[in-house]
């Protein structure tokens, strides 16, 4: 028999869509840090989606 490691996983697609994620829309870029800053209207639509997706 051949030996296979176990830890070893096929690589797939990843599940999250990012596409309408709010740093998608990106207004601006932190200096030093490079961090992603989304558009006012960007963060209000993401505010919007988790407050009506709640359980």
């Amino acid at each position: 028999m051949s030996e296979q490691n176990t830890n070893e996983r096929p690589i797939l697609r990843p599940i999250e869509q990012h596409t309408t994620a709010a740093w998608a829309n990106i207004e601006k870029l932190k200096e030093i840090s490079n961090v992603a800053i989304p558009s006012e209207l960007e963060v209000w639509n993401a505010k919007e989606w988790v407050d009506s997706n709640q359980k």
